[in-house]
C-alpha cells in the first residue's frame, strides 16, 4: 500500500514538473512578446514566412492585432504552413501555428510533445491539452499548435460575460425550485 501511494505521488510530481516547463511559444516567437519583438523574431526565422507589414491586420475590438504568416511562398522548406499571432495591449497572448500535413503527421508531433512535456491534461478527438498557471498548449486537429497565454485569455473572457437577463435569472429559479 505504501509504495503504491508513493509511486502514485511520484508520479504525480513528475507530469507536474512537465506542465510547469510547458514552452511560451516556438522558433523564438513567445507569449508576451510586444508587436515589435514580435515581428523581428518572424524576420529572424525563415521558418514562418513572415513578409513584413503586409501581414498586420486590426481585429475588431480595442486594442488587438494579428499577425499572419503563410510559408507557401517564401519558405516552402519550412514544416509550418499558415501561422497565426493575435495581440492584445501590444503583448502577444496567443500563437498559433499550423503544420504541414504534408511533411509531419499528427502522431509525431504528439509524441513528441508527450515525451517532453509529459501527458497531456485532457484528450479528446478534436485536440490534447497541456496546461500550466500561465500557458495552455494544445494540439488541435488536424495538425494545429496553439499557445495561449492563460492571464490575458482569462481577462479577456472575464470582460466579454454578459450578465444574465431577467428571463434567464428567472428561469434559473424556476428550475432550481422543482
Amino acid at each position: 500500500m505504501k509504495k503504491s501511494l508513493i509511486l502514485i505521488l511520484f508520479a504525480f510530481l513528475v507530469s507536474s514538473i512537465h506542465a510547469a516547463d510547458l514552452p511560451k511559444g516556438y522558433g523564438g516567437v513567445e507569449l508576451g512578446m510586444t508587436f515589435e519583438e514580435t515581428k523581428k523574431a518572424l524576420k529572424d526565422n525563415l521558418d514562418f514566412g513572415y513578409k513584413g507589414e503586409r501581414d498586420v491586420s486590426l481585429l475588431p475590438g480595442e486594442n488587438r492585432v494579428l499577425i499572419e504568416t503563410d510559408t507557401s511562398m517564401y519558405a516552402g522548406f519550412s514544416y509550418l504552413e499558415r501561422c497565426w499571432f493575435q495581440f492584445y495591449n501590444d503583448r502577444l497572448y496567443i500563437i498559433t501555428i499550423n503544420i504541414d500535413r504534408e511533411k509531419m503527421d499528427h502522431y509525431s508531433v504528439f509524441n513528441s510533445l508527450c515525451k517532453k512535456y509529459g501527458d497531456p491534461l485532457s484528450v479528446s478527438p478534436e485536440k490534447s491539452v497541456w496546461k500550466n498557471d500561465s500557458v495552455t498548449m494544445t494540439l488541435e486537429r488536424p495538425l494545429t499548435l496553439k499557445y495561449v497565454d492563460q492571464k490575458i485569455f482569462d481577462e479577456l473572457q472575464n470582460k466579454s460575460r454578459v450578465n444574465p437577463s431577467g428571463k434567464e435569472i428567472t428561469k434559473e429559479m424556476f428550475l432550481k425550485g422543482l
